[in-house]
């Protein structure tokens, strides 16, 4: 393994994990298309690339999930009973959403991403609260909606904060137990989602050295070490920077990562 790879790794590890204390938001947003673009100039296979970048983020949610987990639990912010009722959805859904990426090439799967970063982009610029208009649904509206987000998260390779805390809110959850709900929330379709990547990468063959499924471990390790210890340090710096205008500043980052991931798309 090529040190100035595994150093890479871990710069945007620091990277990723500093932005996603400092938001709240981005983790999987910004990973996968800096791995994209990583695994490209690696000489991967292009048609497992983009794969291998959503199954590499996924499974780092795993890791760094647990310990949000943990200091929300802590704050006793986290609504478990809502938790319970959309895990089963959202384990479907995160299993599921695997096995559509596998079936989609590299191009309409940029072409996919790309597009859903320019919304979030767009949405995060906008800075649009939804007005609590409605209560939670019962169990069986809460897996339906646990599915939707499990799939598209597993999809574009999140923890699904973009989808379930804006759903909560308009539901009249207080937006700080939104926020620990939905950290909770990315657990499951963390491990749902890196199982349904594990099988569907090894169906795959011509698959790069290293890999379990379409995983790609050293990138894993790398930068799951280093997000875990720059997470904390960026959620310290959110209570003395102008979060607004780093949230514009990130938008702008995003629109620009999208635009790659499309113009790869559409030349693949």
């Amino acid at each position: 393994m090529d040190p100035l790879l595994v150093a890479v790794f871990v710069l945007l590890g620091a990277v990723v994990g500093f932005l996603a204390g400092l938001l709240g938001i981005g983790g999987g947003m910004t990973m996968v298309p800096l791995l994209a673009i990583i695994f490209t100039r690696e000489g991967f296979p292009l048609d497992h690339v983009v794969h291998m970048a959503l199954a590499t983020s996924t499974a780092t949610i795993v890791f760094t999930s647990v310990s949000s987990i943990r200091e929300h639990q802590r704050h006793g912010a986290i609504l478990w009973p809502v938790v319970a009722a959309m895990a089963p959805g959202i384990i479907v859904g995160s299993l599921a959403g695997p096995q559509i990426v596998a079936g989609m090439s590299t191009a309409s799967l940029s072409i996919f991403f790309g597009a859903f970063v320019a919304v979030a982009a767009t949405q995060i610029l906008i800075d649009r609260k939804p007005k609590p208009s409605r209560e939670l649904p019962g169990k069986t509206g809460l897996f339906a909606v646990g599915g939707g987000i499990g799939l598209v998260s597993s999809m574009v390779g999140a923890g699904g904060a973009f989808l379930s805390v804006p759903f909560m809110t308009a539901c009249n959850v207080y937006l700080r137990k939104a926020v620990a709900t939905s950290a909770a929330i990315g657990l499951p379709i963390a491990v749902a989602g890196t199982i349904g990547y594990v099988i569907a990468g090894l169906r795959q063959t011509g698959m790069p050295p290293h890999t379990i499924g379409y995983i790609y471990v050293p990138a894993l390790l790398a930068i799951v070490a280093a997000s875990v210890v720059m997470a904390p340090i960026g959620a310290r710096a959110a209570h003395r920077w102008p979060l607004k205008r780093l949230k514009r500043g990130f938008a702008l980052l995003l629109y620009v990562l999208a635009a790659y991931m499309l113009w790869k798309g559409v030349t693949s």
